[in-house]
């Protein structure tokens, strides 16, 4: 496996489109896919293979805001980077794995674009090194 492509092709919103598509297929045992814009806390595109009522799309896109810059997040981030030292605007958290009791969420922000999360819902018996890997991997391809 070579270097990871920059996808590049197209505007932003089929950029996002054809994220979701790649990481539905790319990562293991994923039913559902999505990427939330943190500025808005709109989803952006999603796929998924059942159908949800539009409600609990909504629901997806307001928990992720609030996982990733909820009020108390935003503090811990605010002490562990002034304990730190770091004077970066790099959100402190990047990556979060929550297990329900029948599928595994994966949440990963965009390294080059912090205001956006991309999630990947799959079975519970999902191998969740390979989750991390391919996900990570197809992510890389959109860094641009």
């Amino acid at each position: 496996m070579g270097m990871p492509q920059k996808r590049t092709t197209g505007n932003f919103s089929d950029q996002i489109q054809s994220l979701v598509k790649e990481i539905r297929t790319e990562t293991p045992d994923c039913v559902a896919a999505g990427v939330v814009d943190m500025a808005t806390g709109m989803l952006l595109a999603y796929e998924t293979v059942d159908s949800h009522p539009t409600e609990v799309l909504d629901l997806l896109a307001g928990a992720t805001l609030d996982l990733f810059q909820g009020r108390t997040v935003l503090m811990i981030e605010d002490v562990f980077k002034e304990r730190r030292g770091v004077a970066s605007d790099q959100h402190y958290f990047q990556e979060v794995l929550v297990n329900s009791k029948h599928v595994t969420h994966l949440f990963l922000r965009m390294m080059s674009q912090q205001d956006v999360v991309v999630v990947v819902v799959c079975g519970k018996s999902v191998n969740v090194g390979m989750l991390f890997a391919q996900a990570r991997r197809v992510i890389a391809q959109y860094a641009a």
